[in-house]
This record gives structure tokens, sequence and C-alpha cells, in this order.
């Protein structure tokens, strides 16, 4: 099988929207209150290290993905055990990218639509995604993210005429502790979900520019989440942000400009969906390509079929309402998410610092 390429561009937009996805869904920082973008300048600021962190260890053993690296580095046996976690935990976050689109497009579009159906349709799209290889993912977030940044950047300037600067105060009335708590919580959901990527960039044209690619995804997503945000404090206030699923769809969902323009929420619910979609098609083929690697299998694209309906499966019993599901992100996902996107990448850098370039002069000259 031949091996996959993506450009540094291409690159670039598949992280974009993979960070931009749920995220704006599903709200971030929302214990700041009003005070919800003073964390989310945080958050970028302590994504930059950690995500310097994921670009070193693709690029010290470069043309290799996590799961090949982590063999390399410990061994067969100890190197299994941890493609098996990693696979597992991508087998997991998939499933809960799946329940929160269709929990979305249950609550505020579609309430009678039974979730099955709406997560088997979102099951086909990736699965003709990973089907067309991750040269063809990379290619359609290439054409689909100018759409996407154009539609989020028109409708907050549609949301205009609704913005109340008063909603922006009192700065840190609550103090520093629950920015930092928006802040943790933004590192986690999305930007260190972007360990994923250390198995995608095994594929990249020039590994090199590993960081870059990370820098910028970070920086122009976290600037949209930021707009995002503030947009949403403006318009709806920090007490109804507090008590909303989806505080972004409830803000546009304000916009009216007479009769020209009514009912947008759907242009953007669509929006969001498809970055959504870019967002567990990356997981998926994270997860394909964990499972071949498990089993000796060359080919991952045969498996992402069986293994995207059992994402599915997982999505529609893995919480029992969308009050649960939340309730899971903030109270639980922290802790469970932790050493697969700090503890275990850490120990995998510092030994590919120590390997890592004994690996490569062995491989050169062999």
């Amino acid at each position: 099988m031949n091996k996959e390429v993506i450009s540094t561009r291409q690159g670039i937009s598949i992280m974009i929207l993979f960070l931009i996805g749920t995220t704006l869904v599903a709200g971030g920082a929302n214990k700041a209150q009003q005070d919800a973008w003073i964390s989310i300048s945080f958050a970028i600021l302590m994504a930059i290290p950690l995500c310097f962190m994921y670009s070193r260890i693709t690029t010290l053993l470069y043309g290799k993905n996590l799961f090949e690296i982590v063999e390399i580095l410990f061994g067969r046996i100890l190197g299994k055990i941890i493609t098996i976690l990693y696979t597992w935990y991508f087998f997991h976050i998939g499933s809960l990218v799946i329940r929160n689109i269709t929990e979305f497009i249950q609550v505020v579009s579609f309430p009678d639509t039974p979730q099955p159906f709406v997560a088997i349709f979102m099951g086909l799209v990736v699965i003709y995604m990973i089907k067309s290889g991750i040269e063809g993912l990379g290619r359609w977030t290439e054409f689909v993210l100018p759409v996407v940044l154009f539609t989020l950047i028109i409708i907050i300037f549609l949301s205009a005429p609704k913005v109340n600067l008063m909603n922006l105060r009192p700065i840190l009335y609550n103090g520093f502790k629950p920015v930092f708590q928006g802040a943790v919580s933004l590192i986690i959901f999305p930007f260190a979900e972007t360990i994923v990527f250390t198995v995608v960039f095994s594929s990249l044209q020039n590994h090199r520019k590993s960081f870059k690619i990370y820098f910028v995804s970070i920086l122009i997503a976290g600037l949209v989440i930021f707009s995002i945000s503030i947009r949403n404090i403006l318009v709806l206030g920090a007490s109804s942000i507090g008590t909303l699923y989806f505080p972004s769809y409830s803000a546009v969902s304000l916009i009216d400009i007479g009769d020209f323009l009514q009912r947008i929420e759907v242009i953007v619910s669509v929006t969001l969906i498809v970055s959504s979609i870019a967002k567990l098609s990356v997981f998926l083929f994270a997860t394909s390509l964990g499972i071949a690697q498990i089993f000796n299998l060359k080919n991952y694209t045969s498996i992402a079929t069986p293994i995207c309906l059992l994402m599915i499966n997982l999505s529609i019993i893995i919480y029992g309402s969308t009050m649960e599901m939340f309730h899971w992100i903030e109270r639980f996902l922290p802790y469970y998410s932790i050493p697969f996107q700090l503890i275990i990448p850490l120990c995998i850098w510092i030994t590919a610092e120590i390997k890592g370039k004994s690996y490569n002069a062995t491989s050169k000259n062999p």
C-alpha cells in the first residue's frame, strides 16, 4: 500500500476544523462566565508548549505514527499496551463527538428524530472520508475550511445589533479561580485532544513543519473560539450562557434583520456539523490505524466501517441524557484525559529525545 501524504496546508486545515468542531457546538470555558474570553486567552498560551511536545514526538521519529513510535521506544509488549490504551481513548472520544452532534441536532433542530438515525447518517459520511484515505480528508478540509471561516465571520457581524457591551462586566468579579478552571477545561477540550495528530502527522509531506501546523492552527482556531465566545457573552449575557447547553446556537437564533434574514441558525448548524465531521474523521482514522497496528493488519480502511458502527453504538448507550453528557464532560473528562494528553506523552517525549536521534541514524545507515 502506497504511503499517503498530506501537505502543510492540508494539515492546518484538518486541525483547525478539528479544534473548532464540537467546541463551538458545546461551548467552552463557561465556568468563567463573562470572563470566558480571559480563559480562552490563557488556554491558547498554555496550549503552545503542550503542542510543541506533540510535534517534537513526531519530528524526532519522522515518518512514524504514535503507535509505531511507542513500540520503537518501549519495546513490543509495553508498546502494544500503550497502543491499546490510546486506541481506546481515540475510540471513546470519537463516540463522544458523535453523541455531541446527535444531541445538538435533536435538541435544537429535530426533536422527534431518533439519535441513531442521525448517528448512522454521520457515520456513513465519515466512513466515506476514511475510505478515501487521509489525503482525501486533507483535500476536503482544504476546500471546506474557507467556507466555514467565512460563514462564522459573517454571522459574528450580523450579531452586532444584539450586542450589549455591559455583559462583559464586571471583570474578574469571581476572582481568578474560575478563569483558571475555564482555561484548563479548554486545554483538555479541545486543544490537548490534538495528541491524536501524532498519528496523522506520519503522513506529513514535510515533517519539519509539524510545529508550524500546530502553532498556526491553535492561533487561528483559538481566535475563532475567542470571537464566538465574546459574541455569545455580548449577546446572551453570562447568566444565560450558564443555563444553555448550546449557547452559540441560541445567540445566532436571535439574529433577525427584518424579513430579509431569518432562521439563519440553520446555516450555522450545518457549518458546525461539517466541522464536527472533520473531527470525527480524525478519531476514526486514528482508531482504525491503532486496531490495524495491534493486529498487524496492512490496510486500516478495511476495518473503518465496523469500528465506526461500534462508535455509534457506544455513543447511543454511553449517556442517558444531554444533562448526563455535559455533567460527565465537566466533572470527569479532565481527570480521564490527563494521562493520555500529558503524562504518557511526556514520557514518550523524554524517551524520544534520548533514543530518537540514534534510531534515525540507525535507520539511515542499517
